[in-house]
């Protein structure tokens, strides 16, 4: 284990529907197209739904500050459609695996 990064936050979202999974059917791809963007840009680590997927999904955002996260949560088109809402933790992360130790160490970098 290594020191991780404390000026990087990490944000772990939590998804739930708030209806049936399959109310969030018509937005998936609008979703998955958000989930895209914000994998590219850097701000989305890992993102998956739960196990069973009824339960929702998980997204785990780094280099942002909490406003931005909530911001970003809010912009999902299933927050926006209704058919989901999110629990965010901040996460001061005092100690990761080298190789995310590594990562953060970039995103504090970069996001500088």
């Amino acid at each position: 284990m290594s020191r991780a990064s404390a000026e990087v936050p990490l944000h772990v979202l939590r998804v739930h529907y708030t209806g049936t999974e399959a109310d969030s059917a018509p937005y998936t791809a609008a979703h998955v197209d958000y989930l895209r963007r914000h994998h590219a840009d850097g701000t989305f680590l890992l993102s998956g739904q739960t196990v069973p997927s009824e339960d929702g999904g998980v997204i785990v955002a780094c280099g942002v500050d909490r406003d931005t996260a909530e911001a970003i949560a809010a912009q999902d088109p299933f927050v926006v459609a209704g058919v989901a809402r999110y629990e965010i933790t901040t996460v001061a992360a005092g100690r990761a695996h080298p190789g995310l130790a590594d990562i953060l160490a970039a995103r504090s970098t970069t996001r500088a």
